[in-house]
């Protein structure tokens, strides 16, 4: 008797599951969707983890407010100091002890004095372009080790030099092994309102950036 009822129990589940799984809406990025299976679906940060895209337009647009340049924050600090690691040339350099951690700040947003509605929320992604398209889960730098090699956050964060600026700030940690060498990263960063229409990022509101970082190998 107990095993009759526990099979109806099992049967009853089942039932509910399946169910569920046929009236479900996902939120997804077609673009990953194309083994036809119609089960495994992917959503942002996507690009290089387990889809071919190069960079965030693959799936959202460019097309927001923020494309003044003078008036958008992207930086890298350093964590202890606060001070920025950008270059004469708009790059920013990491330079690491092998097998030392760098704790670094990706900060993102828009200056005090712009006048146009601030984004609500920021992303990015650091990727080593040369890993796009490979087996490889990670797609930072081969070699070295990150706690967060991306992140997507809502604006309102404080910081000592960003004062009255609208910006997300988010640390990570950077460790080259033993096998690490000099890299060069992809920093993509999008600006964007907020929500987007169902299975369809590009009607959503967004601007894209992208920065270079190179990371050293300090021996």
């Amino acid at each position: 008797m107990k095993i009759k009822v526990i099979a109806v129990m099992v049967l009853v589940m089942a039932a509910i599951v399946i169910a569920q799984v046929a009236t479900s809406e996902y939120y997804y990025h077609p673009e990953f969707n194309k083994n036809g299976n119609g089960l495994v679906y992917a959503y942002p940060p996507a690009v290089g983890i387990i889809g071919n895209a190069k960079n965030c337009l693959a799936c959202h647009s460019d097309k927001g407010p923020w494309k003044d340049k003078d008036k958008t924050i992207i930086d890298v600090l350093d964590k202890s100091t606060k001070k920025s690691l950008k270059q004469p040339d708009g790059s920013f350099l990491i330079e690491v002890k092998r097998n030392e951690i760098a704790d670094i700040l990706t900060v993102i947003g828009r200056t005090a004095d712009d006048n146009v509605d601030a984004p609500y929320r920021n992303a990015f992604l650091y990727v080593d372009p040369t890993t796009i398209g490979t087996t490889s889960l990670s797609k930072f730098a081969p070699g070295w080790n990150v706690n967060l090699p991306m992140s997507c956050k809502i604006v309102g964060d404080k910081l000592e030099g960003y004062e009255g600026a609208k910006i997300t700030v988010v640390p990570s940690s950077i460790r080259p092994t033993d096998v690490a060498r000099d890299a060069e990263l992809s920093l993509q960063v999008l600006l964007t309102k907020g929500g987007t229409e169902k299975g369809n990022a590009l009607a959503g509101i967004s601007n894209y950036y992208e920065k270079k970082v190179k990371l050293k190998v300090i021996d």
